[in-house]
C-alpha cells in the first residue's frame, strides 16, 4: 500500500482482543495435545488442594512451553500471560510470572519423589523415537552462574574462568540422539563423578529396553567404570587420554594397517594394554592421522608429524570400525548448544539445587518434545532445523482468535511464508490422535 503519511502521523490505539504473537505454533501446541502430554503430566503427582487454580501439571506444561517458545528466565513469561493462543492452550488464565519461581522452589522440595518420576515420564514420551537396541553416549558440560546459587563451585571453567558453576551429566541414544536423563552437580566435580549411580539411574529408567553399546570420552573412564558396562554385558567404546606409557607401547608396534583418504592417511593397530589402574589387560584401539604428501613420502617418516588416538573397547573390531563408531558422537557439543542456546539450560532460575535441577529436566524433557514433533510432523528438510530457527520461520506469526457461535478460528497473518509447510506440519499433528 503506497502512503506518504509519516509514521509519527499513523493513529495509534490498542483494541485488537484476542490477539497472538505466536499463532505459528499452533502446530506444536497441537502435537503435544495429540500425544496427550497434559495428561502425562498429571500422573507426576505432588496435587494442590481442590480449589487451586493452578494445578501441578498446569504449571509443568506452562513451563515446557515457555521453553519451547523461547523464554530464557522466567520472567520471560511476562510475554506469555495475555497470549490468547498460549491461555486458550492452557484453559484459560495464566500464573504470574513470580509464582512459577516459588512453584519450583516447591517442587524441589520434592525432589526425591519427583525427579526419578520426570526422568520416567521423558523415556515414555520419547519412546516412539527410540530403536530396539540402544547406544547411550555420555557426556557432561558447564553452565556458568553468576551468584551464590546451592551447589554452585568454582572449577573447571574454560569461558569464565574462576566464575562458579554448575558441571550436570547428560546421557543421550547414539542413535535417534533423544536425552534420556541428566543430573545436576557441582562445577568443582570431575566428569567421572557420581558417574556409576548416573548410569545405574539410567538403565532403571529405561526398564527392559536392550542397552547394546556405551560411548565416552576421555574425562570417564576407570576400572570401576569399565568393569560396570562389561559385568551388565553392554560393549563400550571409550576415548583414552594419551598417556607417555601408553606411546611406549605402541611406538614398539612395528604392523600398522593404512587407510587412505583423500586428503589424510590413516593407519590403525589394535593392542592389548593395561593401564597402571586397571587390574587386567583390554582391547586398545591406536588410529594415528596425518595429511597427505603428495611426492614426498619420506615425510610419514616423521613421528611427531602424526596424530594420535587411543580407544579403548570390548568389540573385536578392526582399529578403523572402533574409530568410525566413536565418531558417530562427534555432533553431541552441537546437541548440547541446542540445550544452551535454544532451550537455556544454562540459566539458572532458582538459589535451590534440587529445583534447578527440576528445571533442567524439564527443559530437556521439552527439547525432546520438539525433536519428537521434528520427527513425526516435519518433512526430511526441517528436521534438521533448531528451535530457534523453528520459531523464526514457523511459530511466530500474527494471529487472531476469533469465536463465532461455538466455533473459535484462530486466523493467521496472510503475509505468513510458510503457509504450505505450515499446513503439512498441522495435518500431520491430527493424525497422531
Amino acid at each position: 500500500m503506497n502512503s506518504t503519511t509519516k509514521i509519527k502521523s499513523l493513529k495509534t490505539e490498542f483494541s485488537v482482543r484476542n490477539a497472538t504473537n505466536f499463532a505459528g505454533s499452533k502446530v506444536i501446541l497441537g502435537f503435544l495435545e495429540a500425544i496427550h502430554l497434559n495428561q502425562a503430566l498429571q500422573t507426576l503427582g505432588l496435587a494442590k488442594a481442590a480449589n487451586a487454580i493452578y494445578p501441578t501439571h498446569r504449571i509443568f506444561q506452562y513451563l515446557i512451553i515457555g521453553w519451547l517458545l523461547g523464554c530464557e528466565r522466567l520472567f520471560h513469561f511476562d510475554s506469555l500471560q495475555e497470549d490468547a493462543l498460549v491461555k486458550h492452550a492452557l484453559g484459560g488464565r495464566l500464573p504470574h510470572h513470580t509464582l512459577l519461581n516459588k512453584e519450583l522452589l516447591r517442587l524441589g522440595a520434592a525432589h526425591d519423589e519427583l525427579a526419578p518420576a520426570l526422568r520416567k515420564l521423558n523415556v515414555e514420551m520419547i519412546a516412539p523415537r527410540l530403536p530396539d537396541s540402544l547406544i547411550l553416549d555420555l557426556d557432561s558440560t558447564v553452565e556458568t552462574v553468576y551468584g551464590n546459587q546451592q551447589g554452585a563451585e568454582v572449577g573447571f571453567n574454560s569461558q569464565k574462568r574462576g566464575r562458579k558453576s554448575y558441571h550436570p551429566l547428560l546421557v543421550y541414544e547414539g542413535q535417534s540422539r533423544m536425552l534420556l536423563g541428566a543430573s545436576l552437580r557441582p562445577g568443582n566435580t570431575s566428569s567421572s563423578t557420581d558417574v556409576l549411580s548416573f548410569v545405574e539411574q539410567t538403565l532403571d529408567v529405561l526398564g527392559d529396553r536392550k542397552v547394546c553399546y556405551a560411548s565416552f570420552d576421555k574425562g570417564f573412564g576407570g576400572e570401576d567404570f569399565y568393569a560396570f558396562w562389561e559385568a551388565q554385558q553392554i560393549g563400550y567404546v571409550g576415548k583414552m587420554k594419551w598417556t607417555e606409557r601408553l606411546l611406549q607401547q605402541v611406538q614398539a608396534c612395528e604392523h600398522w594397517t593404512r587407510f587412505v583418504d583423500d586428503e589424510w592417511v590413516i593407519e590403525g593397530l589394535v593392542l592389548c594394554y593395561q593401564a597402571t589402574t586397571w587390574k587386567k589387560t583390554r582391547r586398545v584401539a591406536v588410529i594415528r592421522k596425518m595429511q597427505r604428501f603428495d611426492g614426498d613420502q619420506s615425510m610419514f617418516e616423521l613421528d611427531f608429524l602424526w596424530q594420535y588416538e587411543a580407544m579403548v573397547t570390548t568389540e573385536a573390531w578392526e582399529s578403523i570400525d572402533v574409530w568410525r563408531f566413536y565418531n558417530q558422537r562427534c555432533c553431541m557439543e552441537n546437541y548440547i548448544k541446542e540445550g544452551k542456546n535454544g532451550f537455556s539450560i544454562h540459566r539458572i532460575p532458582t538459589q535451590s539445587l534440587a529445583a534447578n535441577e527440576i528445571d533442567l529436566l524439564l527443559k530437556l524433557l521439552a527439547y525432546n518434545l520438539f525433536d519428537r514433533f521434528k520427527h513425526h510432523c516435519c518433512n526430511p528438510i526441517r528436521q534438521s532445523y533448531t528451535i530457534q530457527r523453528f520459531r523464526r520461520e514457523v511459530f511466530r506469526c500474527a494471529g487472531l482468535l476469533v469465536r463465532h457461535g461455538r466455533q473459535t478460528t484462530l486466523k493467521l497473518a496472510t503475509s505468513f511464508r510458510n503457509q504450505s509447510s505450515w499446513r503439512r506440519m498441522e495435518r500431520k499433528s491430527i493424525l497422531l490422535e
